[in-house]
């Protein structure tokens, strides 16, 4: 892009967008825009927050999230019984701020499909990209009233990209026009994952406290009931009939914490959340990625894992196929039998590190934001 490009001038409207308490929340969608201002737009945030009407929690931006101009936005919003009228609540909120905000933007890019983006629908007189994240597709679209509402007001956005292809697919099966859906893969940051270098893995387990013989297992995500976290120890336990040495490192922490502590066995690490160059460390540390998720789109943890020429045992779900295959790890049906057997393979027979550093490094976020400039152009230009 250059000065004289005509359509330079973008506004973001999620929910899923990062802010000082919740530094992680929407973190691909903020590195999406910060790849985007690199490549010559110009972005500002409308950041909502779901907020019930006594709610005084004040949200502030991370410093270097200002270029992004972010706009922090309480929506109203019906917990649990809300699905039929709380894109019509984010309605409200979106078109005072677009009041606002009216000619200072080209088009918009939006993420979350139900209810962030078919509240944009609602108000929008601008063209808009949409963002499906996962879930917004694999369980929205099961619940009656959410669907019929996607599927009526997601036609007005001029395109819709996916995370992974098998988002896509199910949009399209789903009564969407498939021509307008469009995959695009996350990047990552290639110089925060990157594999060890020599003697650097056993350099590094002494400096996190985990010196001494046995493979290294991690665990990267949120401990919630779709990450299988109970399979995952139930498989470790299993794998340590086989290798008893083994350990588990859990990056991570979530709702189901503290059942999780209760059933871990012998060699389980719990090791808290971590920003993005304490999960490399723990990376390049580490022997195997395991995550046995009950479903997903593509994860960004297996991408950096094969950056840091790190092999992954991971269900056979959602995207995960797109990017991994016994190359670079194992695909398996989410029990806890097919995980320790998967492991034991692995580690018997360790995948080429080289191979999956190289595969990893095919996931720049300059590509993935040369293809959002691409669609976002397009669809201004309509």
């Amino acid at each position: 892009m250059n000065d004289s490009d005509p359509f330079m001038r973008l506004l973001f409207i999620s929910n899923l967008f990062p802010d000082a308490a919740e530094p992680y929340r929407g973190l691909d969608n903020a590195t999406v825009l910060h790849a985007l201002v690199k490549s010559g737009w110009t972005v500002s945030t409308l950041a909502l927050r779901p907020s019930l009407p006594l709610s005084r929690r004040r949200f502030d931006a991370r410093p270097e999230d200002a270029v992004l101009s972010p706009r922090f936005v309480r929506v109203p919003y019906v917990p649990r019984i809300g699905s039929r009228v709380n894109h019509i609540l984010y309605a409200g909120a979106i078109r005072r701020e677009l009041e606002r905000l009216r000619g200072s933007f080209d088009i918009a890019l939006t993420s979350w499909i139900y209810p962030d983006s078919c509240a944009v629908s609602r108000v929008a007189d601008f063209p808009f990209v949409s963002i499906a994240q996962g879930s917004d597709v694999h369980q929205y679209l099961r619940i009656p009233a959410r669907r019929k509402i996607i599927l009526s007001h997601m036609p007005r956005a001029a395109s819709i990209i996916t995370r992974s292809a098998d988002l896509a697919k199910r949009l399209a099966e789903a009564g969407l026009d498939g021509a307008r859906i469009h995959p695009v893969y996350n990047g990552i940051d290639l110089g925060t994952f990157r594999p060890p270098q020599d003697g650097e893995r056993e350099a590094l387990r002494g400096e996190l406290g985990i010196a001494g013989p046995g493979p290294l297992l991690l665990f990267v995500g949120n401990f919630l009931p779709i990450k299988n976290p109970l399979v995952l120890l139930e498989g470790h336990g299993l794998l340590r009939r086989m290798a008893p040495s083994a350990r588990l490192v859990l990056i991570g922490g979530g709702a189901m914490e503290s059942e999780m502590r209760a059933q871990a066995g012998q060699n389980v690490i719990f090791a808290g959340r971590k920003n993005a160059a304490e999960v490399a460390a723990w990376m390049r540390a580490a022997d195997c990625l395991l995550l046995p998720s009950a479903n997903e789109g593509v994860p960004n943890v297996i991408l950096e894992a094969f950056a840091s020429g790190l092999p992954v045992v991971a269900s056979r779900v959602g995207g995960i196929s797109e990017v991994l295959n016994e190359q670079y790890g194992r695909l398996i049906q989410p029990d806890a039998r097919s995980l320790a057997d998967a492991v034991a393979e692995i580690l018997s027979s360790r995948p080429d590190a080289e191979a999956l550093a190289a595969h990893g490094r095919s996931f720049t976020w300059e590509k993935t934001a040369c293809r959002y400039d691409e669609l976002l152009r397009a669809a201004a230009e309509k």
